[in-house]
């Protein structure tokens, strides 16, 4: 298995999860974010396909994913809906934690290793979305472990989703 192959495999593993993950919850807001973060690994595994197809001609895709997740946290404050986790959904998403921070550090590997400077900038691009989708899985781990998560909600400064 290539280098292509292999990312890809990973990008689908993770939409997959995300995707299980998303069919379990019972939050709305939540499996509204973890949807987003399926589509994005879908975007990922589209630009790596193109990269292997084209040799590094594929342009790397903007994202937003960050801007709509802080949209979701607000909204989800704003509805003041009654929020309930139980222990299995925050192991559930610090697994997630996980699976993005070896994406991550995968990207940066590969960057390192192509000689193209293309090929190298696109994986640095995937790596830090990797990155994004840590830092979210990581403020849905901190809400989740909330005693009680609509306190999270009320007192949240946003700080930690914006993008940079």
């Amino acid at each position: 298995m290539n280098i292509f192959e292999y990312a890809m495999r990973m990008e689908k593993d993770g939409e997959n999860y995300y995707r299980e993950l998303a069919d379990k919850c019972q939050v709305e807001g939540i499996k509204t974010i973890l949807t987003m973060l399926a589509d994005e690994e879908v975007k990922h595994y589209n630009i790596i396909a193109q990269l292997q197809k084209h040799a590094g001609k594929s342009p790397p895709a903007t994202t937003t994913v960050l801007g709509n997740v802080k949209n979701v946290f607000i909204r989800m404050k704003e509805e003041k809906t009654e929020i309930r986790f139980d222990s299995s959904d925050l192991e559930a998403y610090r697994k997630a934690m996980a699976i993005e921070e070896l994406s991550r550090k995968f990207y940066l590997d590969k960057a390192a290793e192509v000689g193209e400077e293309e090929a190298k900038q696109i994986f640095l691009r995937l790596a830090g979305e990797e990155e994004k989708h840590f830092r979210i899985m990581e403020n849905i781990a901190e809400f989740v472990a909330r005693p009680e998560p609509g306190n999270w909600l009320e007192n949240a400064e946003w700080h930690h989703l914006d993008e940079y």
